[in-house]
C-alpha cells in the first residue's frame, strides 16, 4: 500500500527545507564577511613608480597613496602629504623648493623636517620597499613613522620665494 503524505506534514517539510536554506545562505554570508580582506589603495602597500623616476631635487606626488616621494641622501623617502599640526594636506611649492601648509603656515623642507610654523615636528613618513617581481616601488601606508623633531636634522635652504608670501598657497 503506498502512503500518502498529508498536506500538514508536506507544508512542515517544505517550511524546514526553506529554513535550512535560508541558514546555509546566512553562514555563507557570514563567513564571506569575516574573512580578512587584502589591503590594497590607502592603507596597505600602494604601487608607486620605478625607484630612479624619484627626481634628487624635487618631488614626486603618489595621489593614491596620499603622500610625496623624493631623495634625501640617495634614499627614498615617502613623506605623508598630512600636517602634524592639525592634518590639512601640505602642497609642495616648486619656487621655495618647501613644504608650505595653506591651512596655518607650517613650513617643511624637501626632506619633510620642520622648518616653521605651528606644526610639533616634520612630516610624518611611510616605509617603501622594491617589488621582487617588477622592480616598482611600494610605499606601505598601513604604517607611520613619526616625522623628526624639530632641530634633529640640518634643514635645507629655501631656492626661492614662499608661495604664501607670491599668493600661491
Amino acid at each position: 500500500m503506498a502512503e500518502f503524505i498529508q498536506r500538514r506534514q508536506f507544508l512542515a517539510r517544505l517550511w524546514g527545507a526553506g529554513t535550512g536554506l535560508i541558514a546555509v545562505a546566512a553562514a555563507w554570508t557570514s563567513w564571506d564577511l569575516l574573512q580578512p580582506l587584502r589591503t590594497t589603495g590607502f592603507g596597505g602597500l600602494v604601487r608607486a613608480i620605478r625607484p630612479e623616476a624619484v627626481p634628487e631635487t624635487g618631488i614626486v606626488e603618489v595621489a593614491a597613496a596620499r603622500s610625496y616621494l623624493t631623495q634625501v641622501d640617495g634614499e627614498t623617502v615617502a613623506l605623508s602629504e598630512k600636517c602634524t599640526h592639525l592634518g590639512c594636506r601640505v602642497p609642495y611649492c616648486e619656487s621655495s623648493g618647501r613644504f608650505e601648509c595653506p591651512c596655518h603656515g607650517s613650513v617643511f623642507s624637501r626632506s619633510g623636517e620642520y622648518v616653521a610654523g605651528p606644526a610639533p615636528r616634520g612630516m610624518d613618513r611611510y616605509p617603501t620597499s622594491i617589488g621582487a617581481d617588477d622592480g616598482l616601488l611600494y610605499i606601505d601606508t598601513g604604517s607611520r613613522e613619526e616625522g623628526p623633531a624639530p632641530g634633529s636634522a640640518p634643514v635645507d635652504d629655501a631656492t626661492g620665494p614662499s608661495c604664501a608670501a607670491e599668493g600661491q598657497g
